[in-house]
């Protein structure tokens, strides 16, 4: 198990109702991470609609996670 912090945004940060959680994951990467939160909290956005930042910088989705990690899931923004 490790510990990371998640931040949310847009649509994600509405469903969730929280803007960044401290939780403890046994997901390998990016990706598993974002099942796991999509099966807790009901995320209705499939990965492939966001991109992933792992401590500030885009990561790929199977890039490994460490402890301590800060992970970004980064929702479409719609602007004008």
């Amino acid at each position: 198990m490790k510990t990371v912090r998640v931040q949310y945004f847009a649509l994600l940060r509405e469903q969730r109702g929280l803007s960044q959680e401290t939780l403890s994951t046994a997901a390998p990467d990016a990706a598993a991470l974002y099942a796991e939160l999509r099966a807790r909290h009901g995320f209705t956005l499939p990965p492939e609609r966001l991109r992933a930042a792992v401590n500030g910088e885009f990561a790929a989705w199977p890039a490994p996670l460490k402890d301590g990690d800060e992970i970004v899931f980064i929702p479409p923004v719609a602007g004008g």
